[in-house]
């Protein structure tokens, strides 16, 4: 499989105060070895040699060997979509995306690869009691999708448990196929040159999250297919999920 692999390190972490005033949150050590260093051996030991990292602030913290950087100038402006199309020029023959504060087990980026549709996107469906005892990060947060029929058919902060359907939370890892990136790319291309105001659960396209482009690919009846995962992984935001990764990873 020929892909690139984007990481998307370019947000601000205000959530986690000082530990991130002069450091990357992907940079952050979790018993002795960064966020993002681990993200790459698993990439590489699934033969994906081809890493583009997107910095925003701090962009000078980052010394990976063999890496290509892209500087999101703008990330002041727009959330993690915009940053993500900071690097859509190495997106053409499809791409597996990552956000650079997920710690995960091997076993979930080897399956996400195994992934044969256009646009596929990590799903946990034992996603709830992570969030017990997560007090600095409540349920209300968690990125939720809405699977029917096996395809996604909605998405957006916090979806409550439905008679109709299942919910599982959104784990920040998308595979394109070169299809689908197309796809991708050529919605928000559109979008960029056509759309005012809000923007599904966002004020404005500037300010959309991955999310908020799903749903806008979901109404224009394009297949967002789910790939449950199992295994570990955790999404750090504050001070305390760092604490509790530090308790579940080796």
């Amino acid at each position: 499989m020929i892909m690139n692999a984007i990481i998307i390190a370019a947000g601000l972490s205000s959530r986690l105060g000082k530990l991130t005033e002069a450091l990357p949150k992907g940079l952050l050590e979790i018993n002795g070895q960064t966020i993002i260093q681990r993200q790459i051996e698993f990439l590489r030991d699934s033969g994906i040699n081809d890493i583009v990292i997107v910095t925003g602030p701090h962009a000078h913290c980052f010394d990976f060997k063999d890496v290509i950087y892209v500087q999101d100038h703008n990330f002041e402006q727009h959330d993690v979509l915009g940053s993500l199309m900071a690097a859509r020029n190495y997106m053409n023959d499809g791409f597996i995306m990552l956000y650079s504060d997920i710690i995960f087990d091997e076993s979930i980026i080897k399956s996400v690869l195994n992934f044969k549709g256009n646009i596929g996107v990590a799903v946990d469906m034992d996603w709830e009691k992570k969030y017990e005892n997560r007090t600095e990060h409540p349920i209300t947060d968690a990125d939720n999708v809405l699977i029917k029929s096996g395809k996604i058919v909605h998405t957006k902060k916090f979806i409550p448990k439905i008679n109709s359907g299942k919910v599982g939370e959104f784990m920040p890892i998308m595979i394109l196929s070169s299809k689908g990136a197309n796809t991708f790319v050529k919605t928000f291309e559109k979008l960029e040159k056509t759309h005012k105001g809000k923007f599904h659960e966002m004020p404005s396209l500037k300010k959309a999250v991955l999310t908020d482009m799903f749903q806008e690919l979901i109404d224009s009846k394009i297949i967002i297919s789910p790939i449950i995962i199992s295994g570990k992984w955790y999404e750090i935001d504050t001070p305390q999920d760092l604490e509790i990764a530090r308790k579940k990873f080796n």
